[in-house]
């Protein structure tokens, strides 16, 4: 079963959630899909096939409803809802009043992590959401945006007097990052849920529900964890040309989406603080917190992170995100070394500066690869640490937004995923293809320019999400060249983002 990562201080706790709150730990071709909301909340443990939304603790039948309206007449309005979602965003969660509670900051990510559990938490199909839930989300996750309209910095702009001078004054306007995520990432969202829209008249397809007969669904039955999922079943011999081709351009386009809110998610948590919490928890060196055959590894002369990773076991989820915790937390080790200037440090060694940055830049690369290799997988303690104690509420909303719509691309990709391999199955039915995926995930496969090309965007703070959708649309181009689907039906997504 899907393990949480906790990390408690003074009270607090960070917890886990996920899109698909039930089943186990398989293979990371599973869509564990994450949401993962940091707070104050004391309650057990999620349990396997508990509803998504509700306290951990609660059946779907005792989960909280919406307060009535103080008249007693019907849900609450909207005002009302308003007022009570921001009563408790001031209250830090802690409804006593006492002053316990957690940072805005940190209240502000909780809640749009909750609301996208509670929205998306059940997307088990290739279908359209329901204009309920789409109008909730719209209205909701709008709340909890309009902070940002009242974050903003002094910039200088002219003016000129009546007598036809001219003067420099400060003036506000919203903070430049935010000013140019927040647009990018309601992009993003609108652009997610409209590729679910294109499956609405979609007819080559269809969904058994988890409790229909074996016989009913077919070699196309579930054989990873995910028991609870509804089984995809295609025509006897598969889609046709036309929707295969389709619904790959689809998973191309959601591709896309997933990569531009992975590279903002990094980037935002690359700007947070690292925690002093965090640091005094650290070993001394970076061979102490890799070990010592991945530090004989990665400090070797002939380092190639390719073989680096196939060299490491990689088998389970617990596994990679061991290695991606331990590897983090020498980059850590080492960049503190490299920026002490205090020689009678701890910190200091003997080994020597130019070496520890190339160590450095080897751990960040096999990084940035585990990371668009294995997209679902939980966040790192680093991670949350900084997400917990981060103070800056900019920060928090720009993380927590970019990160649900990580988790939903991801949930969207796995639908896909489970369309194709149906599609294979029925076209080839032998044993030996039940277990195979139709095909590696383009995350799956980052080469040595990809990388660097998203490692700038990650570190460079000047590309923008235009930047990033247009070198994916070059890659694509002779693709989309030779697609015969419906035009109409062909999303395009080399629009400028803004």
């Amino acid at each position: 079963m899907h393990r949480e990562e906790m990390l408690e201080d003074s009270g607090n706790r960070a917890h886990t959630l996920s899109f698909e709150d039930a089943g186990g730990g398989g293979s990371l071709a599973d869509d564990k899909v994450l949401v993962r909301s940091q707070g104050s909340r004391t309650a057990g443990d999620a349990s396997e096939g508990q509803q998504i939304g509700t306290a951990p603790d609660r059946s779907p039948e005792e989960a909280p409803k919406s307060r009535p309206r103080k008249d007693g007449n019907g849900p609450p309005s909207d005002m009302e809802s308003m007022k009570e979602k921001f009563a408790k965003l001031l209250l830090g969660e802690d409804m006593s009043g006492a002053g316990t509670g957690v940072s805005s900051a940190l209240a502000l990510s909780n809640a749009i992590t909750n609301l996208a559990a509670s929205v998306f938490g059940e997307q088990w199909r290739l279908e359209p959401m329901s204009a309920e839930r789409k109008a909730r989300w719209r209205k909701e996750i709008d709340w909890l945006l309009s902070v940002t309209d009242h974050i903003v910095e002094f910039v200088a702009s002219q003016q000129t007097s009546e007598d036809g001078k001219h003067m420099e004054i400060m003036i506000t306007q919203q903070r430049k990052d935010l000013r140019m995520n927040i647009p990018a990432l309601r992009k993003l969202d609108a652009m997610l849920i409209e590729y679910l829209d294109n499956f609405k008249d979609q007819k080559e397809f269809r969904y058994v529900s988890r409790d229909a007969d074996e016989s009913e669904k077919g070699n196309a039955q579930r054989t990873d964890d995910k028991w609870w999922l509804p089984t995809v079943r295609v025509p006897p011999n598969g889609l046709s040309e036309t929707s295969r081709k389709w619904i790959q351009h689809q998973k191309e386009l959601v591709n896309q989406v997933l990569k531009a809110a992975m590279a903002i998610n990094a980037n935002v948590l690359m700007e947070m603080e690292i925690p002093e919490d965090y640091i005094e928890s650290l070993p001394k060196n970076g061979r102490s917190s890799l070990g010592d055959a991945l530090y004989r590894n990665i400090t070797e002369e002939d380092f190639d992170a390719e073989a680096f990773l196939e060299s490491a076991d990689l088998s389970t989820e617990h596994k990679i995100l061991d290695l991606k915790d331990r590897i983090e937390a020498s980059v850590v080790i080492w960049k503190r070394k490299m920026h002490n200037k205090d020689v009678k440090s701890s910190w200091v060694s003997a080994v020597s500066w130019g070496k520890r940055e190339q160590f450095e830049d080897r751990a960040e690369t096999i990084l940035l690869i585990l990371k668009h290799r294995f997209p679902g997988i939980p966040q790192s303690q680093l991670d949350i640490s900084k997400i917990q104690y981060n103070k800056d509420v900019g920060y928090s909303i720009l993380e927590s937004y970019s990160r649900i719509l990580e988790s939903l691309a991801f949930t969207v990709m796995s639908r896909i995923e489970d369309v194709l391999r149906a599609d294979s199955l029925a076209q080839d039915p032998t044993p030996g293809n039940l277990k195979k995926s139709p095909s590696k995930t383009d995350s799956e496969q980052v080469t040595a320019e990809e990388t660097e090309k998203l490692n700038k965007l990650e570190s460079n703070g000047s590309m923008t999400l235009s930047d990033f959708m247009e070198w994916e649309m070059d890659q694509d181009t002779e693709t989309k060249e030779e697609e015969s689907g419906n035009p109409d039906q062909m999303l395009k997504v080399d629009e400028t983002v803004y």
